[in-house]
């Protein structure tokens, strides 16, 4: 058998950006053939790529970036199918480097994130190899970049899955920290009621309306009664409506703290890993059974 040099390893490394060990094992699975080496894994990442690329990622991280003076910074998730993933440092190294780019490079869009260059390799290259390294499937879902017209901040909990780029026009470090951290645990859906969707409030008029009449309100009243409802349900989901998370008196509202901070909040981002993707629930025993059948066939 022929032997198998780091200077082969290196240079079908280099022709084919597979992990290096992928490298090693197809080059004496074709007895030192680089040619044929190089075709072997062609096939084994391309279809190892292939089948991640058909799961589901809901796990991953969100990842921020702020400039020093506090003027520019974006916000990113980058999803992949395990939480153990999640905390690998190479998916977290790719992750800080995308938030960046989007920062101080701009891009219109994931693709256009994806087709950036970062020494010479394009980030779909970085992720693709990646892929093929960790045998995990990761995507880069969602990002938004910010040009504060005030000052930003940011928070990250529970691992980095639910990040907040926050921007914050007057008040200091610790106001904004605060907020960033109370949009964190409360979850607005917007800065006030003019960001709600109009969906979601018809829809919470529409069961306001039928509580109403199940409870055999007056018809007169109904509509006062679902407004009512509407109201409530806006302090809920607007910061400016919600009572502060910190407040002492459990009464004031984030307009009310930063009408007293003599401060305003210009926009903010909240990112929450997963949010909206759907989970495949695997039957672990069900999955080993089929596996064992499937074994015991060939």
């Amino acid at each position: 058998m022929a032997e198998i040099t780091a200077g082969m390893v290196k240079e079908l490394r280099e022709k084919t950006d597979a992990p290096m060990m992928e490298c090693k094992k197809a080059l004496t699975e074709a007895g030192g053939d680089m040619d044929k080496a190089e075709e072997i894994l062609r096939v084994k990442l391309g279809n190892k790529a292939t089948k991640a690329a058909a799961r589901v990622t809901a796990e991953g991280v969100v990842g921020i970036h702020i400039a020093a003076d506090g003027k520019l910074g974006a916000i990113v998730e980058v999803n992949c199918e395990t939480d153990f993933v999640a905390k690998n440092d190479d998916f977290l190294a790719l992750t800080r480097t995308l938030a960046e780019l989007v920062a101080t490079r701009n891009p219109a869009d994931v693709a256009a994130l994806s087709a950036l260059e970062v020494d010479g390799q394009s980030i779909e290259t970085i992720r693709s190899a990646l892929v093929g390294k960790i045998g995990e499937n990761m995507t880069i879902r969602r990002f938004v970049r910010v040009e504060a017209k005030g000052k930003l901040a940011s928070y990250v909990h529970g691992g980095a899955k639910i990040g907040v780029l926050l921007d914050l026009v007057g008040g200091d470090e610790q106001l904004a920290k605060d907020l960033a951290m109370h949009i964190a645990a409360s979850k607005p859906k917007s800065l006030d009621s003019t960001g709600v969707a109009p969906e979601l409030i018809e829809s919470e008029r529409r069961v306001a309306i039928e509580k109403a009449k199940e409870a055999g309100k007056p018809e007169a009243m109904i509509e006062k009664i679902a407004e009512g409802s509407v109201q409530k349900f806006l302090k809920d989901v607007t910061l400016l409506g919600q009572v502060f998370v910190k407040a002492e008196d459990g009464k004031q509202t984030i307009e009310q703290l930063l009408k007293a901070k003599g401060a305003s909040v210009a926009g903010f981002t909240l990112y929450i890993v997963g949010e909206g993707i759907e989970k495949k629930v695997t039957d672990f025993a069900a999955e080993v059974a089929a596996q064992a059948a499937a074994a015991a066939q060939k």
